[in-house]
């Protein structure tokens, strides 16, 4: 897959699919379960994927008015907030039936859409020990993406380390070898904990 606008969203699309049929079939148990977002359990990071296509620009600035200017605050009290509010169900029909909304992140265009998604769902599938794999093609426009900017926005201090992808020709940074899948290295490189020798 390229990274043109048109594939990306398609992938997007495909992602967002994919997931929802995914968190379909999960158990009252697993939405109550932690995931890799600190302080988030299942449904809150499910309904944290959603915050874009319900809320318009205004309606976000009015958020984070309300959270006192702080994106993080914002995100966490209206995660928390629609957690509650939405049924399990209709977290799930909120990805499905936005497949194709145009939503992208404040920085970054639809790569970074998509690395949202890719990457929330990982934070689900990889703390409830399901063996999701992302399409290798999702993952590579993703790990292209990956500068030192991204790292620090990310908090991925990978400071003399080079990264070694095992099922993608994909290297990044110098220094002592760090092997592993691309998805845990993108989970990595996302400022989450993964598996890697």
């Amino acid at each position: 897959m390229g990274n043109d606008d048109t594939e990306v969203r398609a992938a997007i699309a495909a992602e967002r699919r994919e997931l929802a049929d995914l968190f379909d079939g999960l158990s009252a148990d697993q939405w109550d379960t932690p995931s890799l977002c600190a302080g988030w359990r299942v449904r809150e990071v499910v309904a944290h994927m959603s915050l874009g296509f319900r809320y318009s620009l205004p309606g976000v600035l009015a958020e984070l008015v309300k959270a006192r200017g702080g994106l993080h605050r914002m995100t966490d009290r209206r995660a928390r907030a629609d957690a509650a509010a939405f049924t399990t169900a209709e977290l799930a029909a909120l990805l499905r039936d936005n497949a194709h909304h145009p939503w992208t992140p404040p920085v970054g265009g639809y790569v970074n859409a998509l690395g949202h998604d890719v990457v929330h769902g990982l934070d689900v599938t990889v703390a409830l020990g399901l063996d999701r794999r992302v399409p290798l093609d999702r993952v590579r426009v993703l790990l292209d993406h990956v500068t030192p900017k991204t790292l620090k926005f990310f908090g991925a201090d990978v400071t003399g380390v080079a990264l070694h992808a095992d099922d993608l020709d994909w290297s990044y940074g110098t220094g002592t070898p760090l092997h592993g899948s691309a998805q845990d290295l993108l989970l990595l490189t996302y400022g989450r904990k993964a598996s890697l020798t």
